[in-house]
């Protein structure tokens, strides 16, 4: 589900603030969808989270206003999991290319 919001949603003003939480922590803003966690970093328009399988941390997804993006492809996609998964596909097809 994309949700809107808008770009000039204020940054935090805490320089001391975490922003490289694990998903484990209690105080990251973490999404589950199938298989993945998606962890909140930061921005605002877009949105930048971690994505995990497992307990590692596979690469970055992006949230803009109409659309995710993973930085892999040139695909906009509707929903966070479509992203995750398609950056995942790539990570292993380009494991398995390297791997001759």
């Amino acid at each position: 589900m994309i949700t809107t919001f808008s770009c000039q949603a204020a940054q935090s003003d805490d320089p001391t603030e975490k922003i490289l939480l694990p998903p484990t922590d209690p105080n990251a803003e973490v999404m589950e969808i199938l298989g993945y966690k998606l962890v909140y970093v930061n921005g605002a328009c877009p949105r930048t989270y971690r994505v995990y399988t497992d307990d590692s941390m596979i690469g970055v997804i992006f949230q803009h206003i109409t659309h995710w993006s993973n930085a892999v492809d040139k695909i906009r996609y509707a929903e966070p999991i479509d992203a995750a998964v398609g950056l995942d596909q790539f990570l292993k097809v380009a494991g398995k290319s390297k791997a001759f």
